[in-house]
């Protein structure tokens, strides 16, 4: 395939290339709810019979579940899951782009699979996800990847077999990417990657335009689903005999907000009457929490006592060039009455140091606010520029060795406290649903507690999908280790 430059890709794929203008806007219009199962076409059911399939799934765990929906979809299709690269017949990168490591990580996986396409012509190779969202990215893959036969986006997975299709068919690179919000498409086969765990998206998309942030971009609007679809789902889930389910969204609980009187409160009082054990949800944005919410988290025994609450920065001017709309104070109110409600409450953050103009005083606000929270764990992070944002038009004024040096020390925080709050279960008996072997350690069960604590003991295989009681009887800053008790 010949390289082509950027006028020409603006001219050949008008329409079906990522604009990030048109990403931004947000139209009043209600989604469509469409069946699923009306939208594969029949004679496309066998066209990966006898084939392989291997998707590698990058970032969060919205991207793990669209991962599980286009398994299912290649399955419905004829094709077979495999973990081996080279095997596959069709290999998906399923991509993040929340920070710029992710983006360069899928960059240099895309590099190491050119000689995989020159040693087998008609293997397809397919980039999806945030990344296929992002102008530049895609820019960039038709300029210097040129042996990438297929792009698509977050809008339009349902597509992915036409999708599929049309790679096969067609000596140029297929991209379709829809800058605006898609429908709502309900009855997607799913390949679910557990069976006593699953992910149950409840709504699409963000509209926060926090300034450091491209999700806005790449995942559009935000649209909600039906509670009829959600919790029949759920009740299909409970007849399964799955044993734990995590509510998903951008912001998930801004759900309901473009519903009539049907909030995230209303959701989760449904939920825990199906009778699912453990019911999660993720991620929470503060400026959505309310305290009908948290009462409703108070009065279910099967609503985890396990909250993440990402704060950014402890300081009030960085928080308002952020856009997160609340203040240190806000936060802290929440967080009490988070703390005050729910006993036993174990909680964990995101944070973001060396955010443009960030002073050493306003990093100290930010210790200072985990020394007050005592989070039980935290998801840490540098300040990257994401292109496109109002962010990536700041100056990056904050030298990288100061950068490193605040995530040092604010790392040094996180263990501190992960360690403290673990050593306190010490003697404690949790409730602890086995995943299965450990990582590290085949002869040895993994699980997490109710507060979203990884715990190890020894144990039979059959406990594996049980929800079991283990006495704690040692504990590291990121992991405790027990004892089966009856």
């Amino acid at each position: 395939m010949k390289k082509i430059n950027e006028a020409t890709i603006k001219k050949r794929f008008e329409g079906t290339a990522p604009d990030m203008r048109s990403a931004k806007k947000r139209s009043k219009t209600a989604p469509t709810v469409i069946d699923g199962e009306a939208l594969i076409p029949n004679h496309l059911v066998n066209i990966g019979a006898g084939k392989l399939y291997c998707i590698q799934t990058y970032g969060c765990q919205m991207n793990e579940h669209d991962t599980e929906i286009m398994s299912g979809l290649l399955e419905m299709i004829g094709y077979t899951s495999t973990d081996v690269v080279e095997d596959a017949d069709i290999v998906i990168l399923n991509t993040c782009a929340i920070r710029e490591n992710a983006e360069n990580k899928v960059f240099g996986k895309i590099g190491s699979l050119k000689h995989l396409k020159k040693e087998n012509p008609e293997k397809i190779f397919a980039v999806c996800g945030c990344m296929s969202q992002e102008e530049d990215v895609v820019t960039t893959l038709l300029t210097k990847y040129n042996y990438i036969d297929l792009i698509f986006g977050t809008h339009n997975i349902h597509r992915l077999p036409s999708l599929i299709d049309d790679a096969m068919k067609s000596k140029a690179m297929v991209v379709e990417v829809w800058s605006q919000e898609g429908d709502i498409v309900e009855n997607l086969p799913r390949e679910r990657a557990s069976k006593t765990k699953a992910w149950v998206n409840i709504i699409y998309g963000c509209d926060k335009f926090c300034t450091y942030c491209i999700v806005p971009y790449t995942r559009g609007k935000e649209r909600s689903r039906m509670p009829k679809d959600i919790l029949d789902e759920i009740q299909e889930l409970k007849d399964q005999d799955y044993k734990e389910i995590t509510l998903l969204g951008q912001n998930v609980n801004a759900y309901g907000k473009d519903l009539d009187a049907y909030s995230m409160a209303n959701l989760l009082e449904d939920v825990a009457k199906i009778g699912i054990p453990r019911v999660r949800f993720t991620t929470s944005h503060p400026w959505d929490f309310d305290s009908e919410m948290i009462d409703v988290i108070a009065k279910y025994d099967n609503i985890m006592p396990q909250m993440h609450l990402p704060v950014q920065s402890g300081n009030n001017e960085i928080l308002k060039i952020m856009g997160r709309n609340y203040t240190r104070e806000k936060y802290l109110e929440l967080f009490d009455e988070l703390k005050a409600k729910i006993p036993g409450l174990a909680t964990s953050t995101d944070i973001i140091v060396g955010y443009p103009n960030e002073t050493e005083e306003q990093f100290l606000d930010t210790l200072s606010i985990y020394d007050y929270c005592q989070y039980d764990t935290a998801f840490t992070f540098v300040y990257s520029p994401r292109e496109g944002t109002p962010a990536a038009k700041m100056d990056d004024n904050v030298d990288l060795s100061v950068k490193k040096d605040r995530l040092y020390r604010l790392n040094e925080k996180v263990k501190f406290y992960a360690n403290q709050n673990n050593q306190a279960m010490v003697g404690k008996t949790l409730k602890v649903l086995i995943d299965g072997p450990s990582q590290k350690d085949e002869t040895i069960l993994a699980g997490y507690s109710e507060e979203l604590k990884l715990v190890h003991i020894k144990g039979d295989e059959s406990l594996i999908g049980q929800i079991v009681n283990v006495k704690i009887t040692e504990a590291k800053s990121f992991n405790l280790y027990g004892e089966l008790v009856e």
